[in-house]
């Protein structure tokens, strides 16, 4: 007895010639539970076009713009639709249509080729899958020539910036669009620092002969750290839009998430820039993106196992010393630092002086150079972000003002910074209490003040505590606040560092209840269970007097 699914294969090859008979086909597999819907799909377009040739694939050549395509006249044509909301234009809701096909005919030409593309969507273990069948009067290598040509121009940027975010690359032409109005000229920076900074990132896409000859690796790590606020992504904005004018692409890693893991992610980065190596790969707010269970995944991708040469990284930070060492301070990862610090008085001058420039032209604002030295002085400790509030918060002020009362804009501009005085003061003394509510050293100081002294003695005094006794007096006292450094600088894994202070003192406790040498016998195999349960990471974690 013949199978359905047998019967249903032999369904295929009837009607020789009807070229809607592949879709009433299609749609009897798309319902079945089979497997291999691109072997089904191959099989009835063999059958409607018996002298063409067919190359399957899941590249999207209708997009191709130097190809013309349309859909193929009387031949079903199977879409969904999807409404995408736009930005709201004086108050109205804006929005598109955005067609997606499920089944589909088209016919086309590239070159001086005619085609025909099906379109035909299917689900998979990994989602919806869409393939595209290529029909062509002849040979197959006019449709794999078009593939080539539509997957060359696809990995091409056009006004885009290639991102990597949430497992995927994509080219975002927005964030191309965006960096566009960046330059150097709007980077108010102390010159010299400027101009090294430009010399590390320039210099080194010239120098490959240089570095080959001396037979070292042609590559660079940046860090741009400091407080936020003082020109550390507008810089990035100028060397993305720098380097993609002078054609080393600009990737912009937004996240390390991926449904396979980080090291998953890590790898399709480095895989990318490699891929189009000499590039920049930006690294925004590294001590989030680099954490303690996948740096070491990153530091190996950084030492270039497999060669990384014509990669220039850059990372920013607003929280240096909350790096690994292995990032910060190991030579020939990130061998460049560079500290976007709050501006000194200089550096405040120079940015007032630009905002004198920019308003020059209104006539409504009186400027004078006396008031470039004032605003420079009542400043100190503003961030170049804080500067520009003051301008800017200003500037709005005047133009809403109603009334006659209107202040003059140097009045106004000192009050503004004021106002702003007051708000930074605030928020400085708000991060200093919060830091100090995470600062477990007061907390250490009144243990070790209010607790009597202990010995702890070394681990091998536990293998035959029944021989020796009872360790001798003053071999040495537990150093807690070695300890507590350890929580200060390891927040990151603080449950753990937690258990083991609370299994030291547990051992703590214990030593001190013992009344007599005798108890000491009864009670060593709990007291040795406890020590040995602490997770000693060095000596430099807990001290031993040995």
């Amino acid at each position: 007895m013949q199978s359905p699914t047998a019967d249903e294969f032999v369904n295929i090859w009837a009607d020789a010639g009807d070229e809607n008979e592949f879709h009433r086909q299609w749609s009897i597999h798309a319902g079945a539970p089979h497997q291999q819907q691109p072997i089904q799909a191959a099989n009835a377009l063999r059958k409607a076009y018996p002298d063409h040739s067919i190359v399957l694939t899941f590249t999207n050549v209708l997009n191709y713009p130097k190809a013309l395509f349309s859909p193929m006249p009387n031949a079903p044509l199977v879409t969904t639709t999807r409404f995408f909301p736009g930005q709201r234009i004086n108050g109205e809701a804006t929005g598109a249509l955005s067609d997606t096909t499920e089944f589909g005919a088209f016919v086309g030409a590239w070159d001086k080729y005619d085609f025909i593309v099906y379109v035909v969507t299917y689900p998979s273990i990994y989602g919806m899958m869409t393939l595209y069948a290529i029909l062509h009067q002849g040979d197959t290598n006019p449709a794999r020539a078009l593939v080539l040509k539509y997957g060359l121009w696809s990995e091409t940027l056009h006004r885009e910036i290639w991102v990597y975010n949430q497992g995927w690359w994509r080219k975002d032409p927005i964030l191309w669009q965006s960096i566009q109005v960046a330059d150097w000229k709007d980077v108010i920076l102390d010159d010299k620092f400027k101009k090294d900074l430009q010399k590390d990132i320039y210099g080194f896409f010239k120098s490959e002969p240089i570095y080959k000859e001396l037979a070292i690796p042609w590559k660079r790590g940046i860090i741009m750290h400091g407080p936020p606020g003082n020109g550390k992504t507008i810089s990035i904005k100028v060397i993305m839009k720098t380097c993609d004018a002078l054609g080393f692409a600009p990737l912009y890693v937004k996240s390390f998430q991926h449904w396979a893991g980080e090291e998953v992610a890590m790898q399709e980065v480095f895989d990318k820039a490699r891929q189009l190596s000499p590039c920049v790969v930006v690294l925004e707010d590294l001590d989030a993106l680099i954490t303690d269970r996948n740096r070491s995944f990153f530091l190996n991708q950084m030492d270039g196992f497999q060669g990384n040469d014509g990669l220039l990284i850059i990372g920013t930070t607003n929280h240096f010393d909350r790096l690994d060492p292995g990032l910060s301070t190991r030579p020939s990862r990130f061998d460049r630092k560079y500290l976007f610090d709050d501006p000194t008085y200089e550096e405040r001058v120079l940015y007032v002086k630009y905002w004198q420039n920019k308003l020059k032209g209104n006539k409504n604002i009186e400027f004078p150079d006396s008031l470039v030295d004032e605003v420079a002085k009542d400043t100190d400790q503003f961030s170049f972000a804080y500067l520009k509030e003051a301008f800017v918060s200003c500037l709005v002020n005047l133009a809403g003002w109603e009334g006659d009362d209107k202040p003059s804009f140097s009045k106004a501009l000192k009050e503004q910074i004021k106002t702003l005085r007051k708000q930074l003061d605030k928020s400085k003394s708000n991060a200093a209490a919060e830091e100090a509510k995470r600062d477990f050293r007061p907390l250490f100081d009144t243990l070790s003040e209010a607790t009597p002294a202990f010995s702890v003695f070394p681990l091998s005094a536990f293998n035959n505590v029944a021989m020796q006794g009872p360790p001798p007096a003053g071999q040495g006292e537990r150093d807690f606040r070695v300890l507590l450094d350890r929580l200060q600088q390891g927040r990151g894994n603080m449950p753990e560092l937690i258990a083991q202070m609370m299994r030291l003192e547990e051992t703590r406790r214990m030593l001190a209840a013992l009344p007599t040498p005798s108890a000491w016998d009864s009670s060593h195999t709990q007291i040795a269970g406890l020590a040995y349960s602490a997770p000693i990471e060095s000596s430099k974690d807990i001290r031993y007097a040995e």
